[in-house]
């Protein structure tokens, strides 16, 4: 198979899964037919009912390239991607990827975050550079609790990243490797901010590229009452631990 996209290389795109039925067919069918035969897929999924382990299963029969983790309930967005990570760690992937499942991140994109990988040890893929907002279909209240989060995550972490809960990044696996990932017990939108904070404190570099967040069409956001509370608090403790020396 001749590759359509050579800079991904030994590359894994790690995707929880909760009732995605409807959009996770399309999403593994795309990102295995634009990208070449060193980019994986790996779906995590907490025991979907609607049949998404299931769907997921019977692609694996036809595509190698397509891997999955399946856990036994409903366990967190946090430690599905530590599953992830440490799978991809294991299997000496290069590059690892973490992508949501509803297409609000748009495959396409992956294209840019791995050249831009190539200098930097975390990319991410930003809704807010700038003065620029690059997000659709969110109704006002959400895209202002959404701003006010990554105003309210720099101002008392002093972490220089414009969109600290977005969830469409890259690391270097190297960068993972340095990271006790045991102790991280961020959930939801805290999590995303715990992984930036503890690459940006053992001083590696940071890079952020525009995308352009679509709010999913189909099924139901994963998003709750609790991680909004835990990233608010969250965010002192990963201060209070970084003063005290035990980040």
């Amino acid at each position: 198979m001749p590759e359509k996209n050579a800079i991904a290389r030994k590359t894994l795109v790690v995707i929880p899964t909760y009732n995605e039925i409807d959009n996770i067919g399309k999403l593994i069918d795309e990102l295995l037919s634009s990208f070449s035969d060193t980019l994986h897929v790996l779906i995590v999924d907490d025991n979907s009912p609607d049949g998404t382990a299931d769907h997921v299963r019977k692609k694996m029969m036809r595509q190698e390239r397509l891997h999955m983790i399946g856990r036994p309930g409903k366990m967190g967005l946090g430690t599905a991607y530590i599953e992830g990570f440490r799978y991809g760690l294991e299997k000496g992937y290069e590059r690892i990827i973490e992508m949501d499942a509803d297409y609000s991140h748009d495959p396409a994109m992956i294209k840019d975050m791995l050249e831009k990988a190539e200098t930097a040890d975390l990319v991410i893929g930003s809704r807010y550079i700038g003065n620029v907002v690059n997000v659709v279909n969110w109704p006002l209240n959400r895209l202002i609790l959404s701003k006010a989060a990554s105003y309210y995550t720099r101002m008392i972490t002093g972490m220089p990243v414009a969109d600290p809960t977005g969830g469409y990044k890259c690391f270097r696996s190297d960068v993972l490797r340095t990271l006790d990932l045991s102790r991280v017990r961020s959930q939801g939108y805290s999590f995303q901010i715990e992984m930036n904070y503890r690459v940006w404190k053992k001083g590696f570099s940071i890079v952020e590229f525009p995308i352009v967040f679509t709010d999913r069409t189909v099924g139901q956001s994963k998003m709750s009452r609790k991680n909004i509370i835990e990233a608010v608090w969250r965010v002192w403790w990963l201060r209070i631990m970084s003063l005290l020396r035990l980040l």
